[in-house]
């Protein structure tokens, strides 16, 4: 246990020293009122008047527009990439399996129902899939800044610009940190080139194909942006990918950095750091929890198949519970080769909403949600009208965040009950048994909650199941953005209600312990039916 615990102080320490000013620098990037010279360039570009801010519904069309602009431009680059240069001599994948991918990249998936050297080439990678995972990132970063906006503006009818919001998580934040990472990966052994295939002659005399490619430049946008699409099938348990144990911390780090470091932002931008506090206690309360079981798990029932021997099991576990905590969905180890506990972790990360801490942005507006509902819980019991930050939670609220938390169940609930009814469907599974029911159970979670990650073991590329999962993707990351944008729009129309003796205090450890358990409570208790039906029923 103790290279699993000195690994897990490591990233502690790191993520405490980046908290403060990380943080801040995000808070100062989405209120300041000055423009960059790139910036005024893309808006001019753009048409947009970057002192105009938007209504939560106009800011809703503009991340609409842009997300399904984006979804037709991936579509359209992988069905003309024949005739694309770097094409690497690929032919263009099917219909259905790009309609997949565009859809996947643009909701923050990027979920792979295929082998990327050897399917994708350079210019659609670079100019499709790499582009889509910065500002599918930023999108997500737009849309929790305005829900904070939300909280802490009085009687306005606007929370921001989404094309400023979009533009300076970008410029600003994104590529900056993305290039400072891809030196670091490289000088680490990531490799990072346009060399194509190499043909190499085995020990035995065997000629075998190695690729290579702009591996380092996508890998820190894929962490850094809880992306997780992996240039290679292998994703981070491959050596081009991730080389080495310290390059796994780094590669951990980069995909914590951001949502543990936006609760500063939070707290910041409504005038009050101690909420911000309190949200980053819950957050790091679950993932330590959940870290401290797989470890324990893994090490007591699993083994060594399906992880790296450079990275052990407390490497991976804490890659594993990084990348499922925080809708990366990047791997460096088998999540299907677990041991049947041991795997059912990674899958419920992914059903609490990915909140502790979340995808880059994402992971902030959905705990904000679950707030609401631990307030107006709290409300319930001393019998008032609950307050949230000065925002009276009323019933418009309360089903907005209702809503909100229903979408993903439904989604991976009835993709998994209508996949598993029929017929032939189950024998695209390389266990069609308990488990193999748990692999379709992880795949609709993955895509649903817009992670990413595979069982494994299960035949994705097929028009239904690259259908019925793209599907779940769109409306797993839109329909969220729509409940969360209104909620946003009516917390800024409300004026601030002042404390009083009865007003529940959201920054002590009562009210951290009330929201983590609401999380339990509403979130993976849900799909407690179905978790009995497979990784439970294996494990026990």
């Amino acid at each position: 246990m103790w290279p699993a615990i000195a690994q897990v102080v490591t990233v502690a320490v790191v993520l405490a020293a980046l908290y403060r000013p990380l943080g801040d620098y995000l808070a100062h990037v989405y209120s300041s009122p000055r423009d960059w010279r790139v910036e005024r360039g893309l808006y001019r570009l753009l048409g947009v008047d970057p002192a105009r801010e938007q209504t939560w519904r106009s800011y809703l069309r503009g991340v609409l527009a842009f997300s399904l602009v984006g979804v037709l431009l991936v579509y359209l680059l992988q069905r003309a990439q024949s005739w694309l240069p770097y094409d690497l001599g690929l032919p263009n994948p099917s219909p259905h399996l790009s309609f997949n991918t565009a859809i996947s990249f643009m909701a923050n998936t990027n979920w792979q129902s295929y082998s990327p050297e050897v399917t994708l080439g350079y210019t659609v990678q670079a100019a499709g899939l790499a582009v889509q995972n910065f500002v599918s990132a930023a999108v997500g970063m737009a849309v929790a800044v305005a829900v904070v906006r939300g909280f802490a503006r009085r009687r306005s009818d606007t929370i921001g610009n989404f094309w400023v919001d979009l533009t300076r998580g970008t410029v600003r934040v994104l590529l900056p940190i993305s290039v400072l990472a891809a030196l670091v990966l490289i000088a680490g052994g990531v490799i990072q080139n346009w060399d194509g295939f190499t043909q190499v002659s085995t020990l035995v005399g065997d000629s075998q194909s190695i690729p290579g490619g702009p591996v380092a430049s996508q890998e820190a946008i894929k962490l850094l942006g809880t992306n997780g699409g992996g240039f290679f099938n292998a994703n981070s348990a491959h050596p081009f990918e991730n080389p080495s144990g310290w390059t796994n911390l780094v590669e951990v780090l980069l995909m914590l950095a951001i949502p543990f470091s936006l609760p500063r932002t939070f707290g910041r931008l409504v005038g009050n750091h101690k909420q911000g506090y309190a949200i980053l206690a819950t957050m790091a309360s679950l993932f330590l929890v959940s870290l401290t079981a797989l470890t324990i798990l893994e090490s007591r029932f699993g083994t060594m198949e399906g992880k790296e021997q450079r990275f052990g099991i407390a490497g991976t576990a804490l890659f594993g519970t990084t990348s499922t905590m925080t809708s990366t969905g990047a791997v460096n180890g088998m999540h299907d080769s677990f041991s049947a506990l041991g795997g059912m972790l990674p899958m419920l990360n992914m059903m609490l909403g990915e909140v502790a801490p979340g995808g880059v942005g994402s992971g902030l507006y959905g705990m904000l949600v679950l707030a609401v509902i631990a307030v107006f819980i709290g409300g319930l019991m001393v019998g008032r009208t609950p307050e949230y930050l000065g925002k009276k939670i009323g019933p418009r609220e309360i089903k907005l965040a209702a809503l909100y938390i229903l979408v993903t169940p439904t989604l991976v609930l009835a993709g998994t009950a209508i996949t598993v009814s029929i017929p032939g469907i189950r024998d695209l599974t390389a266990n069609p048994g308990v488990h193999g029911f748990s692999e379709i159970l992880y795949a609709f979670t993955s895509a649903a909650n817009n992670n990413g990650s595979a069982f494994a073991g299960l035949t994705a590329n097929t028009p239904w199941m690259n259908t019925a999962l793209g599907v779940a993707m769109l409306l797993g990351r839109l329909l969220p953005i729509v409940f969360v944008l209104a909620l946003a729009g009516s917390l800024a129309a409300q004026d601030h209600v002042p404390e009083t003796a009865g007003t529940l205090p959201t920054h002590r450890p009562q009210f951290v312990g009330l929201l983590a358990g609401v999380t339990l409570i509403v979130t993976a208790l849900t799909y407690f039916p179905v978790l009995a039906l497979g990784p439970l029923a294996e494990g026990l």
